[in-house]
């Protein structure tokens, strides 16, 4: 088969031919038909974010895609050859402990037993047949209908999808968005609509960028654009709010400094909840007595329960979320190269996929 191999981070990403995967017990192989590129998989593969860690061998990289079962091995008792899946790159070890270890197949891994499990799962999606746990694999019979191009992209939803669960998002609720003109933020704020949020407040410091997400998810969404003056963010969320928010959801990507964040804290109401799913460059300093007085939660959250991929078909399936919001940009599995050059400077609405079809 073909299969894009990387050596190392900072080394070569090479198209070579590997020998097709068997199953192995509890898991399956999938006939790749589309794969999903994140968004930063330049700086990946470069080797520009040292947080990253990879298997101890040349691996196939790609986390999330779309394919057909090929084969199933031993010890897989509901999975069928034949059956279209998706597939998440959250690995969760099934042992019964305390605290399992996780990684990213094809991604990254962040623990010692991690470390283990990436040694022992080493590849990802980037190939035409992916040996993965079945545990990574979700039917995806509820959208029989929907081509591998634009299922693939649902894989933009399902990181906020944890998030919008863990925050405990209720319909009717206002929620905050905060980063919301980003890939998974954006996502975030069309989810919240679907999820049945009375209204979503898209924060961020993109003012076009917030204004056209608006336009497109809704009028239950209201845009705010940073100041980066506390007094009048903080004032401006709330009276986009109606008053005050029951939850905000943050998404920030890197952040140099923490007051979108804090904003979205300040702006909830009595008893709300943060939940921080994104990324910050430095310290987030909590106001404690805030905190305290206000009953306020604040929750992280990293990625999502292995339930959560068929719920969000459901959402998809039933109408309730557009897959086609966000685009498929789609790229031949020959031309991996380019797409990484255009998932780099892709829209948030927009997704590169790379076709193994073609």
């Amino acid at each position: 088969m073909r299969a894009w191999q990387l050596d190392r981070l900072g080394g070569s990403l090479t198209l070579v031919d590997r020998p097709v995967p068997e199953a192995r017990p509890g898991s399956v192989v999938v006939r790749m038909q589309s794969s999903a590129l994140m968004s930063y998989m330049r700086d990946y593969v470069d080797g520009k974010l040292p947080v990253y860690h990879v298997p101890s061998r040349a691996f196939v990289p790609g986390g999330n895609g779309v394919g057909v079962i090929e084969a199933v091995g031993p010890d897989v008792w509901h999975l069928k050859r034949g059956q279209r899946v998706v597939i998440s790159s959250h690995f969760v070890a099934q042992e019964n402990v305390r605290d399992p270890g996780q990684m990213l197949i094809g991604v990254t891994a962040g623990s010692e037993a991690g470390f283990r499990m990436q040694d022992d799962w080493p590849d990802g999606t980037l190939a035409d047949y992916a040996l993965l746990p079945a545990s990574t694999v979700t039917p995806a019979d509820a959208v029989n209908d929907l081509d591998a191009r634009s299922l693939v992209t649902t894989m933009r939803y399902i990181v906020p999808y944890g998030g919008m669960l863990r925050g405990r998002l209720a319909a009717g609720e206002t929620v905050i968005v905060s980063g919301a003109t980003g890939a998974y933020g954006s996502a975030a704020v069309r989810l919240a609509i679907a999820m049945g949020a009375a209204r979503v407040v898209a924060f961020g410091r993109n003012g076009m960028a917030l204004t056209a997400l608006a336009s497109s998810a809704g009028p239950r969404v209201m845009p705010v654009v940073s100041t980066g003056d506390r007094v009048t963010d903080v004032d401006a969320l709330r009276e986009a709010s109606g008053g005050a928010a029951q939850m905000a959801f943050d998404m920030v990507g890197n952040a140099q400094d923490p007051h979108l964040t804090l904003a979205a804290l300040r702006g909830l109401a009595v008893g709300g909840r943060l939940v921080l799913m994104g990324s910050m460059a430095v310290p987030l300093p909590i106001p404690y007595t805030e905190v305290m007085l206000n009953s306020w939660e604040i929750l992280g959250q990293f990625m999502y329960p292995r339930t959560a991929y068929a719920q969000l078909l459901k959402l998809v399936g039933s109408g309730l979320l557009a897959a086609e919001a966000i685009r498929a940009l789609e790229f031949p599995f020959a031309e991996v190269h380019e797409a990484i050059n255009a998932a780099a400077s892709a829209s948030s609405a927009e997704c590169v996929v790379i076709n193994h079809e073609v």
